[in-house]
């Protein structure tokens, strides 16, 4: 089967990397352990910021995407992100692998956008492996109680997954300089609060993201 490649980046019928406010994003994969409520891949298989992020017929190797980085001058932008459609942390391995690619062609600033799920995707403590490759990270909070979370992010690890976001959080502030996590701004004022004081008891700021409905 032939791919889709050109010089903006698509593969697999797809967009490897795309620019958004200064900024390189790094679409790593369609997987992720939740089916968010609110998350835009339940409503579309575009993006506000670029033509597609959904990958068909199988997602790029992490020389693949490495190549659509080279293509890049990386240091025009400010942040390198992973981010995308999936979840990042899914590909645990390759992000650290390419993570270790960009520090070597420079003194890149590498953010990484998750859920916070990485120690039950990879079975370890998987925020110790971002000291000296990542500068900083934002978790996806979203609910105050394991209850909420399960309700509102479906996520297969169940009542699991809270309490393992906010270990991997409180071993990410030991670990890389800037933390933050978030929640979207639909969510109620109280419940907001209450996911604030969650966020300060392991050491991060809390960011209120505004909801992108389409």
């Amino acid at each position: 089967m032939e791919h889709e490649k050109n010089e903006n980046g698509l593969l697999y019928g797809a967009s490897v990397t795309y620019e958004y406010e200064g900024n390189l994003y790094i679409n790593m994969t369609n997987q992720c352990p939740n089916r968010c409520d609110f998350c835009l891949r339940q409503n579309s298989s575009g993006s506000l910021y670029t033509n597609n992020l959904w990958y068909q017929g199988g997602e790029p190797t992490r020389e693949e995407i490495w190549g659509q980085l080279q293509k890049r001058e990386l240091n025009r932008y400010m942040e390198i992100v992973f981010c995308g459609y999936g979840e990042p942390a899914c590909r645990w391995d390759d992000m650290m692998w390419l993570c270790d690619k960009i520090k070597a062609d420079g003194s890149h600033f590498i953010r990484i956008n998750t859920n916070g799920l990485a120690n039950l995707l990879t079975g370890r403590s998987a925020a110790l492996e971002l000291d000296g490759r990542v500068d900083a990270v934002s978790v996806s909070l979203n609910a105050s109680t394991p209850e909420g979370y399960d309700r509102l992010c479906h996520s297969r690890f169940g009542l699991q997954a809270l309490p393992a976001i906010l270990r991997f959080t409180a071993t990410a502030v030991l670990n890389v300089p800037h933390v933050r996590m978030t929640v979207v701004s639909t969510m109620p004022k109280a419940e907001q609060e209450a996911c604030r004081q969650l966020a300060e008891s392991v050491g991060a700021d809390l960011h209120v993201r505004e909801y992108i409905s389409d």
